[in-house]
């Protein structure tokens, strides 16, 4: 990397969990709001499940066993809706979701763990129960917050919608930036919470606000936590968002794609993953590392499911995800093979029966976490392409001592494989599988793979390096 990249160190030794509240854990049924449904019904965009911030506290031992050091939470604050996008209030926790006391054990929980917490923005929009929006609906132009919102015409009208809205959904009425009373507002919004012990904000849509928002968000969050991280919610181009002037980084939803039509899809071969993986790096540059690295989200059908319900190649997705450069970021459920098509039926309860799991996919995901902690190579290395042959793709990540190689196949069974070392060569003369102790010899500057099963990745360290 030719400069470094204005950002919080710790980020880059992170392993993220994406936690959609509701569905995660209920621990405090008390707070559950009127018409809960037991939490195994099928998920829809109405129904409440009564998961909240007490279940999540409960739970930060389970995500310590599999190895996670953040959380990304989706919003938590007042609201109509399970998902809370249509925000009522944002200094006021929902109290479906708990209390600012069940806040402040969560953070002070997770940061004992050395688990740090970001929190979502969404500041592009509000929801119609948004008192601001209300007092408009109520007092037309005479209200003092009319000039909060782009308003055609009074009284207000929700069929269609007299006012510009998100995406067209009259329950999500758009905020005007353009008035500094709004952005003073959201500004105080975004140093509230971090004053209250939050790590971060991740920005949702943002691409929908005016980018010098954004630069006096970005002024804002670092005056008020130095070491706060913010990160993009961007699904297209990333441009706009490498800058140096607004974000760290982004959740990289182009890098999901490209592996998802790598490992799950057989719709680009090696030779073309290569290729959108170099485009990625020179578009990125000394970001690249900040960048969230994601196989699934709430807006997204489940990683299992993405793989047509093939266990081999999650894995295989994983053992990319979580050894490429960037910081990995799962999403709740998908180490334990949750299932789920898009919205809304990847917003299950979170599976806690044991019997239920998918033991080979959550053995990988703890496997590869620790391999991440354990070797440098995964966080700070530098990146080399070492092969790329029909469907195989090989790798290695490096720093000046320690070496990682990684070796893919989403497709038929291989034979006689002979795989160039390249910067790993002065190495050891034999590797070994992370994930399953094989072990593989080198010779001649080569690994030697006599079989590599199709559907299948290799994480390999040199054999006096490994740790069985």
């Amino acid at each position: 990397m030719t400069q470094a990249w204005a950002a919080p160190h710790w980020v880059r030794g992170r392993v993220f969990y994406q936690i959609f509240p509701e569905r995660f854990h209920n621990g405090d049924p008390a707070n559950d709001p009127p018409g809960t449904v037991p939490w195994d019904s099928e998920p829809t965009r109405e129904n409440f499940f009564g998961g909240d911030l007490v279940g999540i506290a409960q739970k930060l031992d389970y995500l310590k066993r599999l190895g996670i050091n953040a959380l990304y939470l989706t919003p938590f604050f007042a609201a109509r809706t399970n998902h809370r996008y249509d925000t009522s209030d944002y200094l006021r926790i929902d109290p479906a979701a708990g209390s600012p006391d069940d806040f402040r054990a969560l953070i002070d929980a997770a940061h004992a763990r050395d688990v740090r917490v970001v929190l979502d923005a969404v500041f592009n929009h509000c929801g119609d129960g948004f008192w601001a929006f209300q007092d408009v609906v109520q007092r037309g132009a005479a209200s003092p917050y009319a000039d909060w919102f782009d308003v055609r015409g009074y009284p207000i009208d929700d069929s269609p919608p007299s006012y510009q809205t998100c995406g067209g959904a009259p329950f999500l009425p758009k905020l005007n930036h353009a008035n500094p009373a709004v952005r003073d507002y959201l500004l105080g919004v975004a140093r509230h919470w971090l004053e209250q012990g939050a790590d971060g904000w991740r920005l949702d849509v943002p691409w929908k606000v005016p980018l010098d928002f954004w630069r006096a968000f970005r002024g804002a969050v670092l005056q008020t936590r130095p070491d706060a991280y913010i990160v993009a919610e961007i699904w297209r181009g990333a441009g706009p968002w490498l800058g140096g002037d607004t974000v760290h980084g982004i959740m990289n939803y182009r890098l999901r794609d490209a592996i998802l039509d790598y490992c799950a899809h057989d719709h680009m071969d090696a030779e073309d993953f290569d290729y959108e993986l170099r485009q990625l790096r020179a578009e990125h540059g000394p970001s690249a590392p900040y960048h969230l690295t994601l196989l699934g989200s709430h807006d997204t059908p489940r990683i299992l499911t993405a793989c047509g319900g093939s266990t081999d190649r999650a894995r295989l997705a994983a053992i990319f995800q979580l050894t490429y450069i960037g910081v990995p970021m799962i999403y709740y459920g998908d180490e334990i093979g949750m299932a789920g098509a898009n919205d809304p039926l990847c917003r299950a309860g979170m599976i806690w029966d044991e019997a239920r799991w998918n033991h080979a996919l959550f053995e990988t995901y703890r496997r590869l976490i620790r391999l991440r902690r354990e070797h440098a190579a995964l966080t700070d290395g530098a990146f080399e392409t070492l092969l790329v042959f029909n469907g195989v793709y090989a790798f290695h990540r490096h720093t000046t001592y320690d070496h990682v190689v990684v070796v893919l196949n989403p497709r038929d069974a291989q034979r006689a494989m002979r795989i160039p070392l390249g910067e790993a060569a002065p190495g050891a003369r034999a590797w070994v599988d992370a994930l399953t102790d094989r072990r593989f010899a080198a010779s001649d500057d080569h690994l030697v793979i006599e079989q590599l099963p199709a559907q299948s990745g290799l994480v390999l360290v040199p054999e006096e390096s490994s740790h069985g």
